[in-house]
């Protein structure tokens, strides 16, 4: 690992311009990470990622790199670019296991509510808590992580980074409270008017959209962001379809076989490149043994399978394409269980808030909500999104907080 970790930071160039900066959207200074990791100061680079992106080592992991640092690195456009995700990984593993913070000694007036402990959350925890504010989290379950621990599997993600990440918000003096849903019985008007002077939201999407079609409520029928929580939990039998073709829907299929399913299938309604799962988890999906049945709709779902319509693109006259369905293409998709991922949205347990038709919280550029004192981000308000956009707009939001606070003082 180490040999491999050397001779990729090797490659890089040190652009004057890095482009692989650009496209994360953390901003990332990956030509000062690497520079330091080489100069042999990897404590001083691990510190620079964290006071960065306090996720940094989540993030490594399990972003899409071929769409952000690796994507536009200069090298990939005649080669391969420089495998800077394993770098920054290897960096903030040995971060993490040589840092441990102390409560800051400057105490600031101001005590904040976070609710959620996914990446939002966490974020904004670890910044807020580090400029010396009293933090408590408030989670709905009975361990941090949210998406992190709940929808994605141990595979793509080891749950002992959590662990340790709250290990460090622990010793910085954060509180927290599981096991506690916000909504139903403590309430953003609880808070508010007990000892916070500011509350920020950050509790995902969690709600699964359902396909509305025949069949969805039968005993062999799961959606996906459920089925990840507990795979455990589920006897599936040996034929599992699932339907979307997304980050979730990949990770559905890969773990289901990983859990006594001998055939696993994606069905999607449109082909290989619109797929909004990224090529590297296709990759992973296909040469792991899931099949892929493109250019198939499913209209109905019944006790051994799912009745398809076949679909194919066509032309416009406005010069674009739409899809349509072919005339008697039907065909079935036998299947013991079946697995719909196809998005999410999120609970509506907050009131007092305003809420947009889709569910999701409304805010402005740096997540001020439509009441004073209440700050929101992440998918709660984007959808669901990638782990390292909710840490860049859930950073925007911490600074909002404590300029919102500062103003109170």
């Amino acid at each position: 690992m180490g040999k491999h970790i050397i001779e990729e930071a090797r490659r890089c160039l040190q652009c004057k311009k890095p482009f692989c900066s650009e496209g994360c959207p953390i901003q990332t200074a990956i030509s000062d990470m690497i520079r330091l990791l080489l100069d042999g100061e990897m404590k001083e680079a691990g510190k620079m990622l964290f006071e960065n992106n306090p996720l940094s080592v989540i993030c490594s992991s399990i972003c899409p790199h071929e769409n952000f640092c690796e994507g536009h690195c200069v090298l990939g456009r005649k080669s391969s670019p420089v495998q800077i995700s394993d770098i920054e990984h290897y960096i903030s593993s040995y971060y993490l296991d040589q840092y441990m913070p102390e409560k800051t000694a400057v105490r600031r007036d101001g005590r904040i509510a976070i609710i959620g402990s996914g990446p939002s959350g966490l974020t904004v925890a670890f910044i807020l808590a580090a400029n010396g504010y009293d933090v408590t989290i408030f989670e709905s379950k009975d361990k941090i992580g949210g998406v992190l621990r709940y929808g994605i599997p141990d595979f793509r993600l080891p749950k002992d980074l959590l662990d340790k990440l709250k290990k460090r918000l622990l010793a910085l003096g954060v509180k927290f409270r599981p096991n506690m849903l916000v909504g139903p019985i403590i309430t953003l008007d609880d808070l508010l008017s007990d000892a916070y002077s500011a509350v920020f939201i950050g509790t995902g999407v969690w709600n699964p959209r359902p396909l509305r079609i025949k069949g969805e409520t039968l005993g062999h029928v799961h959606y996906a962001i459920n089925y990840l929580k507990s795979p455990e939990a589920y006897e599936l039998g040996k034929k599992v379809a699932v339907i979307g073709a997304g980050n979730v829907a990949m990770d559905a299929a890969r773990t289901a076989l990983r859990n006594g399913a001998t055939e696993a299938s994606i069905l999607y309604r449109r082909g290989l490149k619109a797929m909004p799962a990224t090529q590297h988890d296709y990759e992973y999906a296909r040469i792991e043994g899931v099949s892929f049945i493109f250019f198939h709709a499913p209209v109905e779902i019944t006790d051994s399978g799912v009745h398809c319509v076949q679909t194919e693109f066509v032309e416009t006259e406005a010069g674009g394409t739409s899809l349509r369905t072919i005339e008697g293409s039907e065909t079935f998709i036998p299947a013991d269980s079946v697995i719909i991922a196809v998005s999410q949205a999120p609970r509506s347990n907050l009131k007092g808030i305003e809420i947009g038709k889709s569910g999701l919280v409304i805010t402005d550029e740096v997540g001020r909500t439509t009441r004073e004192g209440v700050f929101a981000s992440g998918d709660v308000v984007t959808g669901a999104k990638t782990v390292a956009d909710a840490v860049s707009r859930s950073k925007k939001s911490a600074a909002a907080i404590i300029e919102y606070l500062e103003g109170r003082a």
